[in-house]
């Protein structure tokens, strides 16, 4: 046991760090995205071990989204954002903003902004699956696009504080959860069965933070 730990230890300490990421983004603390570019920066390491160059690649997209993400949440809501302006209020998390900014708010995908993320999405899959079939060794190059392309569009909604992304890690997990076992990697594996229940709690929490009408 000590001796598997021993081996594994990156990837027990980067499953570990994912749990405490998830955990302050159904909190919607400003402090997920210190934790989350530690979290991609050791799971770069892991899938390159894995061979999931998709995956390791969209850890890559995942530390440039987190100073995206940390510079769109403590600067607030603004005029041009994507998601909206009045569509909700401020959860518990966005302590930590300038004083007298105004909190970014979660709010409902627009279908504009949604159509637009559809075909982001699918041209994602498409180009990443052709990359991988033709020009890797990636065993398993369909399940290894989907899960990347969908994370790229999930984890940007979440930095614009848009509701329905935990839709789509409700999705990604499960699919990742039956990925990562038959690669081998049992303590991804476990962290993203985690996210797959907390992916649930999120979706409810969230829920809290929306306008009524």
């Amino acid at each position: 046991m000590l001796n598997w730990i021993s081996q594994n230890w990156l990837e027990i300490f980067g499953a570990l760090a994912g749990v405490v990421y998830v955990f302050l983004e159904i909190r919607q603390n400003l402090w997920l995205w210190p934790v989350g570019i530690v979290t991609s920066a050791v799971y770069i390491v892991v899938f390159l071990s894995g061979r999931l160059y998709a995956d390791m690649t969209l850890q890559g997209y995942y530390l440039v989204i987190s100073f995206a993400g940390l510079y769109w949440w403590v600067r607030g809501k603004g005029k041009d954002s994507a998601a909206g302006e009045g569509e909700g209020h401020a959860g518990s998390g966005t302590k930590g903003q300038g004083e007298g900014s105004e909190p970014l708010e979660v709010t409902r995908l627009r279908i504009k902004t949604g159509l637009i993320l559809a075909g982001v999405l699918t041209g994602l899959f498409v180009l990443i699956w052709m990359v991988l079939d033709t020009m890797t060794d990636s065993p398993v190059p369909v399940w290894d696009s989907f899960i990347t392309s969908v994370s790229v569009v999930a984890t940007w909604m979440l930095a614009r504080k848009i509701y329905e992304h935990w839709y789509l890690w409700i999705i990604v997990n499960a699919v990742a959860v039956a990925l990562f076992v038959s690669r081998g990697l049992y303590p991804t594996a476990g962290l993203y069965m985690v996210y797959f229940i907390m992916s649930f709690v999120g979706l409810k929490t969230w829920s809290g933070s929306l306008k009524k009408d």
